[in-house]
């Protein structure tokens, strides 16, 4: 910048700058004095710092600590007193970094997300219940169902007129019965309905050893698999709108989990039956569909870019909420395990809680038969 002062008298400004490779506009910053620091300015309406004080002061006692500056604003006007303005207060709270929920109200426990991990059957069930409408409008029957989640093999199932604890209590009781289940082995998820969370089936569950997790308020994907269950009932082409009675309902039901368990090929269980994985028949349906899958192989195998084809692969663990610290090797020789040795034999069963009696279908509708668990 010198340099350019210096010669400004022989060559033009622009000549130099150029000549030097600096822009013009910073030699002429650089003949400029830098401009003074600009102090704040204080409004002459404004509140002086003693004040200021005074009110952060009075935000913050004992009294009104835990009120909204809304609450102290008008608490000081009936006594008689005026600080300043209540957004003045929220001003001040602001520069403090004092803006948050002051006030003195409850506070909502923090809920963790359950992480449960199966990687044999009956190790982790999960159990629901839905709605399914009546013949009249506000006229439901409620299904109960418990599936387990390695296999989404349904257990056992109830339908009733009403959700109460003691029905799910009995189900419950019924199904741990049927599967020979030993205390300490078992896990029971539900959301947090009012059955789910009823003291009645909490004892139970404790005196058997079982141990029962909920999902968080709200939170539908905690209970992925019984959700899941229940939109591919109700998305059966035979599904109705609205059932005429009691048996009709039943009736319906009683058709749908044989198929579910026995009929359905699950894509989370490489197109495998609930009923193959649960009671040990998956591997060797996967070792006959790797027979056929060969056959075609050397059959064509020029249809074959990739080699020969191979049956999906078996499940080796299922989750809710994946646990960080489990590792995929360790499910898969505890899965080897669990696939081995394992009874053959038909587990579904008819809840005995549900009349078997003939269908609805054919009755007038709405003319439910009276039952005890018949809400009048």
């Amino acid at each position: 910048m010198a340099m350019v002062s210096e010669h400004r008298a022989l060559y033009s400004v622009p000549l130099i700058c150029a000549g030097l490779g600096i822009g013009r506009a910073s030699f002429y910053r650089w003949q400029r004095p830098s401009a003074p620091a600009v102090t704040e300015r204080m409004h002459p309406r404004a509140l002086s710092v003693n004040e200021r004080h005074q009110v952060l002061g009075v935000l913050n006692n004992e009294r009104f600590c835990d009120q909204a500056p809304g609450e102290v604003y008008a608490t000081l006007l009936d006594e008689g007193r005026y600080l300043c303005s209540e957004r003045s207060m929220y001003r001040i709270l602001a520069e403090h970094q004092q803006v948050r929920e002051r006030r003195d109200q409850r506070r909502h426990p923090c809920y963790q997300a359950p992480e449960l991990i199966a990687s044999r059957p009956n190790e982790v069930w999960s159990w629901d219940i839905t709605k399914l409408m009546g013949p009249a409008k506000w006229t439901y029957f409620y299904l109960y169902v418990i599936l387990d989640i390695f296999s989404r093999y349904v257990v056992g199932w109830m339908l009733g007129y009403r959700e109460s604890a003691e029905l799910a209590k009995k189900l419950i009781e019924q199904t741990i019965e049927r599967h020979n289940i030993c205390p300490g082995t078992l896990t029971v998820h539900a959301d947090r309905g009012a059955p789910m969370r009823s003291k009645v089936v909490a004892f139970f569950l404790a005196e058997l050893g079982v141990t029962k997790t909920h999902s968080r308020p709200y939170v539908s994907n905690d209970n992925p698999y019984s959700e899941s269950q229940f939109k591919t009932m109700k998305y059966r082409p035979e599904f109705p709108d609205r059932f005429g009675c009691y048996q009709d309902a039943h009736r319906f039901c009683a058709e749908f989990f044989p198929w579910y368990n026995h009929e359905h090929h699950h894509s989370g269980l490489g197109y495998l039956t609930p009923y193959e994985v649960h009671w040990g028949l998956a591997e060797k349906r996967r070792e006959q569909r790797a027979g056929v899958l060969q056959v075609a192989y050397e059959r064509n195998p020029q249809r074959f870019v990739h080699g020969m084809p191979k049956p999906a692969l078996l499940p080796t663990a299922v989750w809710i909420n994946k646990p960080k610290e489990i590792s995929r090797t360790e499910s898969a020789e505890v899965m080897n395990l669990s696939m081995t040795g394992v009874e053959q034999k038909n587990g579904f069963h008819n809840c005995s809680i549900t009349n078997d009696q003939p269908s609805g279908r054919d009755l007038t509708r709405g003319e439910n038969q009276l039952s005890d668990d018949l809400v009048v």
